[in-house]
């Protein structure tokens, strides 16, 4: 029985289209192009468990059916949306059957497996190792971050890219040419509409099709899919942009990555790029706010106030006015002087803070409001730094008792830390010289 054709009236265009053999799937020639290491273990019979790792619509479930009947084995396949451990333990009782009668092998599919916990992974494991189960899973999501790490080590990662433009018009000219598809109309794509459809389905091939079926519903047979009637279609197409998945991190570390390599063009590319995709302005002007901190510091203190300014425009304006101000802070923190020093400095505090546990203020270093206080030492020997020369009480010790004290802060010899440095430096000297320098018990 054809797993791909059966009742074609009914199906979509992306599912009429369905390869029938692996020869006839579009993409992922990194993997399975003669030679590559997935269709190498296929072709030696090395059926493997496995997981696929990609975008939407790039052929995940479609892949995992043909591997199926390219190694005739049998096909089960469970939502992790919708099923549980039963469902799992059903499977289970098929893998088995299908071996002892038929002496097939089972592939279990799995969609969206990064949407079952802890235990329902854990579930899979036995008939896993055991060779009851070929499992496949197919995931948005990083694995690394969502599977367990018992279940990974269990099945090769496979990483499915989004189909490039030549994928995308091989499926689109399949569909135009293919009794199954659309040839029967004998329609056309002229190519700016072909370019308008692959830059709304970004990568997409089952966005693409849809899309594509769509027109063609609005389309006269014989004619063409023009630009006028795509843009009546598709309007605003947002890019694809997840929040909280893969393409969600990956976009604002590469905003954040270019910002501190001052680089204002990148990042002002990622930023629209993230906007493009329908990221909430107010989400990345947070952002910029943390990188102002992180990466430029008090290297230029002016930039955190400009980020803050920024992100009270986007609350009080909205777009378009907020996002230029947002695009204004983060062009001015890509050209900024740049110093991590407050970043890694306050990282080192908190780091011995919980190292050395709950060490005691110094009495002389403690608030005395009361005469209690007063006579048990509160505050005695306290030098205030504006009673000192220079406002500065050379000498004095700021830290516990049982630690020596430590220089967390390193300023960089970069804009305005250039001269914090020089007096920290000057500082320093006249602590060494000081008399009155307190020594540790």
């Amino acid at each position: 029985m054809d797993l791909f054709r059966s009742d074609p009236v009914a199906q979509p265009l992306a599912a009429r289209l369905r390869p029938a053999n692996l020869d006839e799937y579009v993409g992922q020639e990194h993997l399975l192009a003669r030679g590559k290491p997935l269709r190498e273990a296929l072709e030696a019979g090395a059926l493997h468990s496995m997981i696929f790792w990609g975008p939407p619509g790039v052929g995940k479930t479609t892949l995992a059916r043909l591997l199926a009947q390219f190694c005739d084995a049998h096909f089960e396949t469970v939502s992790a949306v919708l099923a549980g451990v039963k469902e799992i333990r059903h499977a289970v009782d098929i893998a088995k059957q299908q071996a002892g009668q038929y002496g097939r092998r089972t592939i279990l599919f799995v969609d969206e497996v990064h949407r079952f916990n802890k235990s329902q992974q854990d579930a899979f494991l036995p008939y896993v190792e055991d060779g009851t189960l070929i499992f496949i899973g197919a995931t948005t999501e990083n694995p690394s971050f969502e599977l367990n790490n018992a279940l990974l080590s269990r099945a090769r990662v496979y990483v499915l890219k989004s189909l490039d433009e030549a994928a995308l018009r091989k499926l689109v000219n399949r569909a135009l040419s293919e009794e199954r598809g659309l040839g029967k109309r004998q329609l056309r794509v002229g190519d700016e509409a072909f370019q308008m459809l692959m830059a709304a389905a970004d990568g997409d091939g089952r966005r693409m099709l849809n899309f594509l079926e769509n027109a063609s519903d609005l389309a006269e047979d014989g004619g063409e899919i023009g630009v006028e009637l795509l843009q009546s279609l598709l309007g605003d197409s947002r890019r694809r942009f997840d929040k909280g998945g893969e393409a969600f991190y990956d976009q604002i570390s590469a905003l954040h990555k270019s910002v501190r390599g001052s680089n204002p063009d990148g990042a002002l590319y990622w930023f629209a790029r993230m906007l493009d995709g329908g990221c909430d302005p107010l989400y990345i002007a947070r952002r910029v706010v943390r990188m102002a901190s992180e990466d430029i510091g008090n290297a230029d203190p002016r930039a955190l106030s400009l980020c803050l300014a920024a992100w009270d425009v986007q609350e009080r304006l909205g777009s378009p006015e907020g996002e230029l101000a947002v695009a204004q802070a983060i062009t001015y923190l890509a050209c900024a002087p740049k110093s991590n020093a407050v970043y890694m400095g306050f990282k080192a505090a908190l780091r011995e803070a919980g190292e050395h546990g709950s060490l005691e203020v110094p009495l002389h270093l403690r608030n005395a409001p009361t005469k209690l206080m007063k006579q048990l030492g509160y505050g005695d020997e306290y030098r205030y730094a504006h009673d000192e020369p220079d406002a500065y009480a050379a000498g004095e010790d700021y830290f516990p008792d049982n630690l020596a004290p430590r220089h967390y802060y390193q300023p960089v010899p970069r804009g305005l830390e250039l001269k914090i440095g020089e007096k920290l430096k000057h500082l320093a000297e006249l602590d060494r010289n000081s008399p009155r320098q307190r020594r540790k018990p």
